[in-house]
């Protein structure tokens, strides 16, 4: 990836708001082990084999719209808890890239996106160049109803990023409206992106009308 641009910076907290897809997996331990890009501070702290992928088409932000793709492999065990992180994520623009290294240390990188939306299935390619190295296609199910994280404990939703020997935790907050969706089709290149395929899909959802809110790191020594 080329170095980041100068961008203005945007401290937290941010309010953004949008849709997405999120899939929770049953992982291989292999898959968590070698192919989920864990930084070198959480490795052997892995608890569990639950995962995450998220497609993210954030209509507005505290540094304008886009879009991004994330993966969370588990928990890990950091400072005495559990916690989930982001170990792979691409964004769409260099502002979310540098301002999201700087106020919550996730190890955000930069590519091109291409949403397709047609016969009731939305289609996510990620490009480097004329490389496609993600190709997803999800399919919203069902009646939509409201939901809210006020619903689940805060040490449910806390996240941690390891950023060379600093520890940023947060806790987002949403709300939003919430109907069961299916992970259609993921072809990655592992080489690039956690190559989900591997995992069980344990359940889907499209999240609509969300207005999610990232609050200021509280960031520890590691």
């Amino acid at each position: 990836m080329p170095p980041a641009p100068d961008v203005p910076r945007v401290p937290a907290p941010w309010t953004l708001g949008g849709d997405a897809y999120v899939v929770m997996l049953r992982l291989p331990p292999r898959l968590i082990e070698e192919g989920s890009f864990v930084p070198e501070p959480l490795r052997g702290r892995a608890q569990g084999r639950t995962g995450a992928l998220m497609f993210v088409d954030y209509a507005s932000s505290d540094v304008g719209p886009y879009r991004e793709l994330l993966f969370i492999p588990c928990r890990f065990q950091v400072g005495g808890g559990l916690f989930w992180s982001i170990t792979k994520i691409y964004v769409s623009s260099w502002d979310s890239v540098v301002n999201g290294r700087q106020n919550w240390g996730i190890p955000k990188d930069r590519a091109d996106f291409e949403v397709t939306r047609e016969a009731g299935q939305d289609r996510v390619r990620l490009r480097d160049g004329d490389h496609v190295f993600a190709d997803l296609v999800f399919a919203p199910r069902g009646l939509r109803l409201p939901a809210s994280s006020v619903l689940m404990p805060e040490a449910l939703r806390t996240l941690v990023q390891i950023d060379e020997d600093r520890a940023f935790y947060y806790a987002p907050e949403a709300s939003c409206k919430v109907e069961l969706a299916r992970l259609v089709e993921a072809r990655v290149d592992p080489a690039r992106f956690p190559d989900v395929s591997q995992g069980k899909v344990l359940f889907a959802a499209r999240l609509s009308e969300f207005t999610l809110r990232f609050p200021v790191a509280r960031v520890e020594p590691v």
